[in-house]
């Protein structure tokens, strides 16, 4: 019966060691992609990964590299990624024998029979230690790593787009706020030759002290309004200097925002999307990282066995003593029978884990999902807009022409052309904002579709 003894005590511990029962990602956190998007778009085709040279202004590709090249946020994003490769050797250590080399020395004074004695001895050796993954224990743990190693180049790749737009966007702004500051300084001296003349006018009586004011009036309300737009083009700048890395300052040799071209941003399948965004594919490799360690977790319910082995030599009372050679060569199991619930709730987090990663993927989802709409509806949208208030602007020019000719002439009061004056400008800002807002929606729309961003090397094509 002695030898079947190990045997036997292998077969109870296995069957104390029960599996905690495998429990699957909640339905809710399921996702289906739709067949069609909501708005028209264009041909299918591939964004470019360099998209923001579309607009064709070499300023605003030279600041969008200079983000991606020196971008604080890129580096830390960067420095994370070197941080899931020190995992991943860290993971792979796990299964390789481990080596260390010991030396102990210990000097004593005992009692024999002879009377005291003292004696030293020292013991130079060599220990060996490896855990035979049996049941895959290591090998997911090392497979947790590899799959976050992947989540973080994803999620580098997702804050290099994420920079690359937020830089095109605030060039864009930056060069909406000087078309409206040089509308501004044009509407003022505009007004000053209006206030000029009212002036003379009420100087010969023709015309009454209360268009004099409301001339007055209309040129200080302009002038208010250009040092407060000097102020934002100059904090602009600032905002756009720390993208690119750099201490606030200028932002020399930008283009007017007429001459930035507006894209056709090539169309996708929604199915399509899921592949295509770095920030959908790093919650999807958090979730399968998750996933691989809670089956970790699983695993340490059962058995771990692990062979050791030591060599070494015994020196006693002197160093040229002929030494004595000692080894050793041994094996364990450990089999957790008692942990206080350590294990069961060491499970518990981890599937807990498991499934914030899996809302958080469906919420990621869902994120994109609306963002390519809205951005789609802008597409349409924004140029019919800026179509119409062109229409409008021109036709308010030739209404401010006349309004004045006839004030010149005496037909009309000077509250016809200040009534012109006003619509006019109002329409000019407005124009240079929708237009802001048309290519601001285009680069959200370069965003939402993954920026040309490819998943099978992790990085852009």
């Amino acid at each position: 019966m002695m030898p079947r003894l190990p045997v036997a005590a292998a077969t109870l511990l296995l069957a104390a060691c029960g599996l905690p029962p495998e429990r699957p990602v909640p339905p809710q956190a399921r996702v289906t992609a739709p067949t069609g998007w909501r708005e028209p778009t264009n041909a299918l085709g591939q964004v470019e990964t360099n998209w923001w040279r579309a607009f064709g202004d070499p300023a605003l590709a030279a600041l969008v590299e200079a983000a991606l090249a020196n971008n604080t946020d890129v580096a830390a994003a960067l420095a994370r990624v070197e941080e899931a490769r020190a995992q991943i050797r860290l993971a792979r250590s796990a299964a390789l024998p481990q080596l260390n080399a010991v030396l102990s020395a210990q000097r004593g004074r005992t009692l024999q029979v002879t009377g005291p004695t003292t004696g030293t001895q020292i013991q130079p050796q060599l220990q060996v230690a490896w855990e035979a993954d049996l049941f895959g224990r290591i090998r997911t743990l090392r497979e947790a790593a590899r799959l976050g190693l992947e989540a973080s180049r994803a999620d580098r790749d997702a804050v290099r787009l994420a920079v690359a737009a937020a830089t095109a966007q605030g060039y864009v702004t930056l060069l909406s706020l000087d078309a409206q500051l040089f509308v501004t300084q044009e509407t003022a001296q505009s007004r000053a030759e209006a206030l000029r003349v009212a002036s003379d006018r009420a100087r010969l009586g023709y015309t009454s002290q209360l268009e004099l004011a409301q001339a007055q009036a209309e040129y200080d309300a302009v002038l208010q309004a250009i040092p407060e737009l000097e102020r934002a083009v100059r904090l602009q700048e600032n905002a756009l200097r720390l993208l690119t890395g750099r201490m606030p300052g200028p932002i020399d040799g930008r283009n007017v925002i007429d001459q930035l071209q507006t894209p056709s941003v090539p169309g996708t399948l929604p199915s399509a999307l899921l592949r295509r965004r770095p920030d959908l594919a790093a919650a999807e490799l958090t979730l399968a990282a998750l996933d691989a360690q809670l089956a970790a977790r699983r695993a340490e319910f059962l058995p771990r066995v692990q062979l050791s082995a030591a060599a070494g030599q015994l020196l006693t009372n002197s160093l040229d003593y002929d030494p004595l050679s000692i080894w050793s060569l041994g094996a364990s199991i450990l089999a957790p029978l008692f942990s206080g619930g350590r294990l069961e709730a060491q499970v518990e987090a981890a599937t807990a884990q498991r499934d914030q990663a899996a809302f958080a993927y469906r919420g990621a989802v869902l994120t994109a999902f609306g963002e390519v709409e809205d951005a789609l509806t802008g597409i349409v949208r924004y140029g019919e807009q800026v179509e119409h208030a062109m229409r409008r602007r021109a036709t308010l020019e030739r209404a401010l022409m006349l309004a004045r000719d006839r004030y010149q002439a005496g037909y009309a009061s000077y509250l016809e052309e200040l009534d012109a004056q006003r619509n006019l400008y109002s329409t000019e800002l407005e124009v240079i904002t929708l237009r802001e807002r048309q290519l601001n929606n285009v680069i959200d729309l370069y965003r939402a579709l993954g920026g040309g961003w490819f998943p099978t090397t992790g990085k852009p094509q």
